[in-house]
Formats: C-alpha cells, sequence, structure tokens
C-alpha cells in the first residue's frame, strides 16, 4: 500500500473520531486535559485495532465484518441520548468527563480499524511496516481529533450552540449512530 492510500485510509477511519470530538468539545465542563484524554484515547485505540486486526487477518473477516458498525453506532447513539439527557437536567457535572468515557468512546470509533486492519494490512508480512502502518493511523486521528476540539472551542462562542450544547451534540451522536448501525 503506498503512503497516499495510507493517509486516505487513516483520515477515513479519523472521521468518526473527529464528528465525537466536535460533539464532545460543544459539551459543558469538558476541560482541555479532558479532550487531550479523548484525543489520546481515539488514536490509541485507532492504532490498536488497526494492528491488531493485520494480525488476525482474514480469520474472523467473515463473522465480524458487520459488528463493528451495529456495536459502535448502539453506543455512539446511547452515549447521544445520555447527553440529551443530561441537557434536561441541567446538571453541573458533566458525565462526559468521567474516566470510562474516555475508554467506552475510544473502543467504539475504532472498532471499524479492526476490520481495516483485517482486510488493509492481513497481507503484509513486516512487522515494522505493520507497526508504521497503523502508528499512522493513529496519529492522523489524535490530530484530527484535537482539530475538531479546537474548532469546538469557537462552536461554544455562537450563543445558540452554547445554550444548547447538550442537545446539539447529543443530536449528532444519535444521528452519527444510527447512520453506523445501518449503513
Amino acid at each position: 500500500m503506498d503512503f497516499k492510500s495510507l493517509i486516505i485510509i487513516a483520515i477515513a477511519l479519523a472521521m468518526d473520531a473527529s464528528a465525537i470530538a466536535l460533539s464532545i468539545g460543544i459539551n459543558c465542563g469538558v476541560q482541555k486535559s479532558n479532550k487531550l484524554f479523548f484525543a489520546l484515547s481515539f488514536g490509541f485505540f485507532q492504532f490498536l485495532f488497526s494492528f491488531l486486526g493485520a494480525f488476525a487477518g482474514l480469520l474472523f473477516e467473515t463473522y465480524i465484518a458487520t459488528i463493528p458498525n451495529i456495536a459502535g453506532g448502539i453506543i455512539i447513539a446511547f452515549v447521544g441520548v445520555l447527553m440529551i439527557k443530561e441537557g434536561m437536567e441541567q446538571k453541573d457535572e458533566c458525565f462526559l468527563i468521567r474516566p470510562k468515557m474516555y475508554l467506552i468512546l475510544g473502543i467504539s470509533v475504532s472498532i471499524d480499524a479492526l476490520v481495516v486492519g483485517f482486510t488493509a494490512f492481513h497481507d503484509i508480512k513486516d512487522f515494522l511496516l505493520i507497526l508504521s502502518n497503523t502508528l499512522i493511523i493513529g496519529l492522523v486521528t489524535l490530530i484530527l481529533s484535537i482539530a475538531a476540539f479546537l474548532l469546538s472551542r469557537y462552536a461554544r462562542k455562537i450563543s445558540f450552540i452554547s445554550k444548547y450544547a447538550d442537545y446539539i451534540g447529543g443530536i449528532i451522536l444519535v444521528i452519527f449512530g444510527l447512520k453506523m448501525i445501518f449503513s
């Protein structure tokens, strides 16, 4: 696989993490350290899952190919519903900043990277090439997630977005989750 194709795959994989980062970033109570942990989680799990997928190869492809969209979509839609619910309750503490959410969302947006590892990297025999390709995927995800969080800082300055951030972020996540389930 050439470098250009690898970057295109990495950007495609990072899109869902970036959308989630944007949705989280406009939400209440999400500090810079939380954003950094989310971005690191997204990047790490994109790397890890594509790396593991490369070694798992085609063995499970037939059985797992449809699961990532369904499982990831359900988790993301559920988090969206929780965000909408939190917006209605007007709590001071944001549930998104709990440490387990880094893990839950990091894994849910990265399940598709496992399938990419199965299909795109299963025939690469060179360990260092697999490692470098999957590190690039993780790095691109990290960079695009940070960019989405930076963009969210400006989006929150728009009064409508600031006032309805929980609802907007929740609705985006529900729609994104449903899209993952039914695509």
